[in-house]
């Protein structure tokens, strides 16, 4: 009976734990991000400076410019060692901003930071930011918001102002669209957990 029990269960028992391995990394880069965050927020807390509330829209907006920037390698010509006026450019930044609900109207006061980092190394990722060029942006009062996405090498932080030029705030209707997807992801870890009590409880009946 309980071999056959068993039998039944098995299917959903690996498939739970497929899910668990693709869902992984995702984890994995939420943790990096959020230790970014709070490395430049102890960084502005030393100069007594406002610490950066997280911002979705502009979290959006770092996750499509990091993924723009996955497959170029690490030079003097990218991220926070990029010398000016050699930044790469996208002649698809309207599409990403649109793709987040957003537009140059409300985005122009913000500022995007890209740095590659091999293996977005956690002993290097902050200091590339504290410690370099980008620092300058850091120490600026009238950032109050920040969003931060990663792709391979590379993790891009986009600060916002309390500034309607720089707010990076949606139209209500996107705005809803938006903060119910990221939502949904975010309660992804919480559904698999909850599958994996439910096969665990049928083990018991």
């Amino acid at each position: 009976m309980a071999s056959s029990r068993f039998s039944l269960l098995f299917p959903f028992f690996v498939f739970f734990i497929i899910l668990c391995l693709i869902s992984h990394p995702v984890i994995c880069d939420g943790d990096q991000e959020d230790a970014l965050l709070q490395g430049i927020n102890n960084y502005r807390t030393s100069f007594n400076l406002t610490t950066l509330t997280k911002n979705d829209n502009a979290e959006c907006l770092a996750e499509e410019i990091a993924d723009q920037f996955k497959n170029q390698p690490c030079t003097n010509t990218t991220g926070s060692n990029t010398v000016p006026g050699t930044e790469p450019q996208f002649p698809n930044y309207p599409s990403l901003l649109a793709k987040c609900h957003l537009n140059v109207s409300n985005t122009r006061d913000g500022a995007v930071m890209p740095a590659c980092v091999p293996h977005l190394d956690p002993s290097l990722v902050l200091t590339n930011f504290t410690r370099t060029p980008y620092s300058d942006n850091l120490n600026d009062t009238k950032f109050t918001g920040a969003g931060i996405g990663s792709d391979g090498n590379w993790i891009v932080v986009v600060l916002t102002t309390s500034t309607p030029e720089g707010s990076y705030v949606t139209s209500k209707t996107d705005g809803s669209d938006y903060n119910a997807a990221n939502l949904t992801a975010k309660n992804t870890g919480l559904i698999y957990h909850l599958l994996f009590l439910l096969i665990g409880s049928l083990f018991l009946l």
